[in-house]
């Protein structure tokens, strides 16, 4: 059985891809490089990779709605690679499902150490177990009566409209799907796993992505926090299951009234 992994390179630089493409086949890839927006889209179809480097400046498709459609084909790791430093673009990035940031130019050295970060953290479709500090092992290590908002020895504690599964990775609310990405999903198994305790921005960071990747600001945090709230409330409009302690952080009430 080939148990290599697959990473897409999507530069129109061929220099840069060149660079990157050469790197990864150094740590145990099969590469494959795409120039454009559509020529990346096509190959991600076909390859169903572990991982895309991704350039934000393409000369067909912006790099964010290439993105997003990655994020329609495949779960596979996405590392946004772009000139671009603002933190608007950051944001924007990481928001329609990039894993990771890093802006030009770089070295090779944190680029390796970016993507063995993220082979660290657990992926929405393996089987293997997660490692003891990962996110899904803390939610493994929480009754799932509590993670299902249900308290079996007291029942006025909590109700069965939220459902995590950590083990298929699945959400529901009142029996319908949520449909996560994987960081929306991290965040509340990591909330769920401390019922009633109040997490703060900062630990949710260090839990939830990896510890080289600490963005200038923990917005990012508040803007996939606010994306995660949109789709429970769907659901559940009458119930709020992550609350926000102002000043402090944010803490998952499993409670529905």
């Amino acid at each position: 059985m080939n148990n290599q992994r697959t990473a897409v390179v999507v530069e129109d630089d061929g220099d840069v891809g060149e660079l990157i493409s050469g790197l990864l086949v150094q740590v145990g890839f099969e590469v494959h490089v795409a120039r454009t927006g559509v020529e990346a889209l096509a190959v991600v179809r076909d390859t169903r990779p572990d991982l895309v480097t991704l350039d934000m400046s393409l000369p067909d498709i912006d790099g964010v709605e290439v993105c997003r459609q990655i994020r329609l084909l495949s779960d596979c790791y996405v590392i946004v690679v772009s000139a671009r430093t603002g933190e608007v673009d950051r944001l924007v990035g990481l928001e329609v499902g990039a894993d990771d940031y890093l802006v030009k130019p770089f070295s090779m050295r944190e680029l390796q150490a970016r993507v063995a970060a993220l082979f660290r953290r657990p992926r929405a479709t393996t089987t293997e177990a997660a490692p003891a500090h990962s996110v899904a092992a803390a939610v493994a290590r929480t009754p799932l009566s509590v993670i299902r908002g249900t308290v079996t020895a007291d029942p006025e504690l909590g109700c069965e409209d939220l459902e995590l599964n950590p083990d298929a990775r699945e959400v529901r609310v009142r029996g319908r799907e949520v449909d996560l990405t994987r960081t929306e999903f991290d965040l509340l198994a990591h909330l769920a796993s401390k019922p009633g305790v109040v997490v703060g921005r900062e630990d949710l960071l260090r839990a939830v992505w990896a510890t080289e990747f600490v963005p200038d600001s923990t917005h990012v945090v508040d803007v996939h926090l606010a994306n995660l709230r949109r789709k429970l409330r769907r659901g559940a409009a009458d119930h709020e299951w992550i609350r926000t302690i102002r000043g402090v952080g944010f803490r998952f009430d499993p409670c529905c009234g």
